[in-house]
């Protein structure tokens, strides 16, 4: 079910990605965005819709409707556990033949003061 949904997601996602670069712009003009004279609305006329435009509606309801599914089935998933792994716990030495006692740490090391900056020659 998730892969069909994923499959019919992705294919939405490209459909809607070409519809809207198949079709022209309104008012591509920057002066209609500022109440120019050609313009008779902030974004232009209402015109009949098209068929494309009405492809864009549906293609983008179904990428709405996929995009909420996936979701929801997604979290089901998630409330299983935590997307964070634990950290495993260190290992014990077990007891008896082989076992090695666990080594001591390494004292912490010093750092050297910083040397100091080369004396400057003397101009003539």
């Amino acid at each position: 079910m998730i892969i069909a949904l994923t499959v019919v997601h992705v294919l939405m996602c490209f459909a809607i990605i070409a519809i809207v670069l198949l079709q022209s712009g309104k008012g591509a003009d920057i002066g209609s965005a500022f109440g120019g004279a050609g313009s008779q609305a902030v974004f232009g006329s209402m015109s009949t819709p098209t068929v494309l435009g009405k492809v864009t509606t549906v293609v983008a309801i179904v990428f709405t409707l996929t995009s909420f599914s996936l979701a929801l089935l997604g979290g089901e998933r998630g409330s299983t556990g935590s997307v964070v792994r634990e950290r495993p716990a260190p290992a014990t030495p077990s007891e008896g033949a082989g076992s090695r006692a666990p080594a001591t740490p390494a004292p912490p090391a010093t750092t050297a003061p910083a040397p100091a900056p080369p004396a400057a020659a003397p101009t003539k």
